[in-house]
């Protein structure tokens, strides 16, 4: 048994999984399935490891951010890294997310959020909380100093 996530694309899913194979560390373009007219069809890639596939099943069914990719990642360069090629003809959101090119949603989320929000102490949960809700990149800085000034 193994578990993927799926999208359903209208026309772009061979162009979007290049990108988001060069944005994603360790990641690649494992097959693409082709139609009679050598269009990609089905593309399967590996972000980090997590298998996602893209089809290009036409229009219909719009992706929406109630389902997205979310990048747990170390460093505030790594979130700027991210959040810049993935906004690029896209779009911010609230709270670290944001939706790209081809509409698909992703969270761009620093590793030590869980421990910043983690609600030992409630003042400093609502103090992550407050600054997180009033961010749309995420700043890791940030979310620590609310933190530690709670």
């Amino acid at each position: 048994m193994s578990v993927n996530t799926f999208f359903w694309f209208e026309t772009a899913a061979e162009e979007a999984a290049a990108l988001y194979t060069s944005v994603v560390p360790n990641s690649r373009v494992t097959e693409v399935a082709r139609d009679s007219e050598g269009a990609a069809f089905v593309v399967a890639m590996e972000l980090d490891g997590h298998g996602v596939t893209l089809m290009n099943g036409g229009p219909g069914h719009a992706l929406t951010d109630a389902a997205s990719l979310q990048i747990v990642v170390e460093t505030q360069e790594e979130i700027d890294r991210m959040w810049e090629a993935l906004t690029e003809g896209g779009a911010p959101g609230p709270c670290g997310w944001l939706t790209d090119r081809y509409g698909l949603s992703w969270q761009i989320v620093p590793a030590a959020l869980p421990t910043l929000m983690n609600g030992e102490n409630a003042a400093k949960t609502i103090a992550v909380g407050t600054a997180l809700r009033g961010m749309s990149k995420l700043d890791i800085k940030t979310l620590q100093d609310a933190y530690d000034h709670a």
